[in-house]
């Protein structure tokens, strides 16, 4: 599953991004950067727009104003499904699995849409990363656990081959021994060479682990800065990212 990267051109550009439902307005003036290979985290308090942002990336709301650009090319105003295939891929917060269908069935989607390779090999490579998939290719996926849920939303978008994945809330309400198996699974990912954006409400575990890490607040950048700046200040810590 490796992904070559190209290095001349940011994965992600979002310039003065405004979104609004309604007369609410969730977004006021986002820019950030997703650096091509590197592991971006978004933190703050819910209801922040982290997860706003994630899907009008994604193509799911649109924006009232601002750019949106990846890999070097504005994918503003793109069907979802246009993004999708451009190699941008999300997993959400709701997982959208299909419980009905086994957990082979949910994985075989990403090839009807997205993904004209490999099957074998690609689901071997994703059995692999999250070898509990193989073992209930079988089972229902409405009957697996919440972090078994959650690693199969993952295993779909990975056979979507992404260039970028975003994330929202991959560890919300699971087991510590759970988190700690998906965060292992993202950190091959990451070697890999596929970009990763994440939101997280548990923002120390979320900037460990990224490369750079943008705060939240109100629809709005608070704060940025890389790992060793995000962590290395009591202040900002307790201000901004929680005591956990």
């Amino acid at each position: 599953m490796m992904t070559e990267v190209d290095h001349s051109a940011p994965a992600l550009e979002v310039q003065a991004l405004e979104v609004a439902y309604g007369a609410v307005r969730a977004l006021k003036g986002v820019s950030l950067k997703v650096r091509a290979g590197a592991v971006t985290a978004l933190v703050g308090p819910n209801g922040a727009g982290k997860s706003t942002l994630l899907r009008t990336i994604s193509g799911l709301r649109k924006p009232q104003r601002g750019e949106i650009r990846a890999f070097g090319a504005s994918i503003g105003g793109k069907a979802p499904h246009q993004i999708a295939r451009s190699g941008i891929l999300h997993t959400p917060e709701s997982r959208e699995i299909f419980g009905g269908m086994t957990t082979l069935e949910n994985l075989l989607v990403a090839f009807d849409n997205l993904n004209t390779g490999d099957r074998e090999q690609e689901l071997d490579e994703v059995f692999e990363l999250f070898p509990v998939l193989r073992e209930r290719r079988s089972d229902y996926a409405g009957n697996l656990s919440g972090g078994q849920q959650q690693m199969l939303a993952i295993a779909r978008s990975l056979l979507g081959r992404p260039r970028l994945l975003m994330l929202d809330e991959p560890s919300l309400g699971l087991a510590s021994i759970i988190i700690n198996d998906i965060y292992a699974a993202l950190g091959r990912l990451r070697e890999s060479g596929i970009s990763i954006l994440l939101v997280e409400q548990n923002a120390r575990r979320a900037m460990r682990f990224a490369d750079y890490g943008y705060v939240f607040v109100n629809g709005a950048v608070a704060l940025e800065g890389d790992r060793d700046r995000m962590l290395g200040s009591k202040d900002l810590i307790s201000r901004y990212l929680g005591e956990k």
